[in-house]
């Protein structure tokens, strides 16, 4: 993937939550699992379906270990179901993630699962075994050529080669090339979470594929930034649509705006259940809310959680190996701490996405633009000084001066 060459939330000022970051402040955070991307980005001018412009890829997240030998405890949450991440069936019923997880654009779920499958077979002898691939998708329609079905199978598997630990790279990026982000340019993101000792140690790592929102319901950091730079001083993505918000500034019909959906992958070394992890991909939604999702109608908002605290667990079990399995569980009294940290995670990767994105223009000239640094340093500026400030207040009894 290479070095991070985008700043990040945290390099504008931004202090979002109050647990420590691990290293990368990343997904990768939480050892052995790695991040692979695979970009395209190709022509300009009108859409022409099947040539382009095309402004799409595809993102594997590999959960550790030798992909499709290895199986991991896992749950998943569905906010509102306007989208796709194909394998949960199986999930549900096992309770167990046991392929790699790949995320691009909403017609080409059916080409990169079909690819990921052709990476299991090529990945060793299989007698008979069979894959259920989890591949999720967000819409890429404004700027890209997604009726192009440009996505090929050696871009699959090159993000699944390429898929690295350390940094990750955001933004423009993989299957988030061209996401759009309360009518920003977005994509990309991911951020990580550590506990103290007392509560663990663990890490909570997370990534998302950030395409939803309205722009006045953006906040980062506590922040409304949305409000504080409306469309009226950096215009939407979705300017040259006919505005069909209510009054309320809600979601109506066709209001493409208030439409799209976001992906949560949520990683960790706890030793949870797989109950436990579908607990922790539930609280995946508090984060996006603290951000200013809503679930939208027209929203596809689906959260996987994996867990990588047991590493005896295998994709293929039969009657030829033992009858018991020794694994270890995390006694739920001690899980909150972990729900906490994947509301923060969920929370600073969507940020980061909106910080690491730069401007685009696609197809047909629509351009989606960067939020913009300047604007977000005086705005953290601001607000870092009324805080300040009410502690001041505080520690005076009230009587501070301005």
């Amino acid at each position: 993937m290479g070095a991070m060459t985008q700043p990040r939330a945290r390099d504008l000022g931004l202090r979002i939550g109050l647990l420590e970051r691990g290293p990368h402040n990343a997904i990768t955070d939480v050892p052995g699992v790695r991040v692979g991307h695979a970009t395209i980005i190709e022509g300009d001018g009108p859409l022409v379906v099947g040539t382009g412009p095309i402004r799409t890829g595809v993102t594997v997240v590999v959960p550790g270990g030798e992909p499709f030998q290895e199986a991991f405890f896992a749950g998943c949450h569905r906010l509102n179901g306007n989208g796709e991440l194909t394998g949960l069936e199986w999930l549900r019923e096992s309770g167990m993630l046991t392929t790699p997880i790949a995320i691009t654009n909403t017609h080409s779920v059916g080409v990169v699962r079909d690819a990921l499958i052709t990476a299991a077979i090529r990945s060793g002898p299989r007698d008979g075994e069979w894959s259920l691939p989890v591949v999720g998708e967000t819409y890429d329609g404004r700027l890209n050529d997604m009726d192009g079905q440009h996505i090929r199978p050696e871009h699959v598997l090159a993000a699944l080669d390429g898929a690295t630990d350390g940094p990750v790279a955001e933004g423009n990026v993989g299957g988030g090339t061209g996401m759009i982000c309360h009518e920003f340019k977005g994509g990309i993101g991911s951020a990580s979470r550590v506990l103290s000792a007392d509560d663990g140690g663990w890490t909570v790592g997370v990534l998302v594929q950030s395409n939803y929102g309205l722009r006045e319901r953006l906040t980062v950091g506590g922040i409304p930034v949305g409000w504080a730079i409306p469309t009226s001083d950096v215009p939407s993505a979705w300017d040259d649509l006919p505005d069909a918000r209510g009054s309320s500034g809600t979601e109506a019909p066709g209001d493409q705006a208030g439409a799209g959906s976001i992906i949560v992958i949520v990683a960790t070394d706890a030793p949870l259940l797989s109950h436990q992890c579908e607990r922790m991909a539930q609280r995946a939604g508090l984060g996006i809310a603290r951000a200013g999702a809503s679930g939208a109608h027209s929203s596809g908002d689906l959260f996987l959680c994996f867990a990588t605290g047991n590493r005896t667990l295998t994709v293929t079990d039969d009657a030829k190996g033992p009858r018991t399995r020794s694994i270890t569980a995390l006694v739920d009294a001690w899980i909150s701490p972990l729900f906490w940290a994947v509301i923060e995670a969920t929370e600073e990767a969507i940020a980061n996405a909106l910080v690491a994105a730069r401007t685009m223009t696609g197809r047909d000239g629509h351009t989606a633009h960067a939020l913009p640094h300047d604007r977000l340093r005086e705005l953290t500026s601001a607000w870092d000084t009324m805080l300040a400030t009410a502690r001041s207040r505080g520690a005076d009894g009230g009587t501070a001066q301005e």
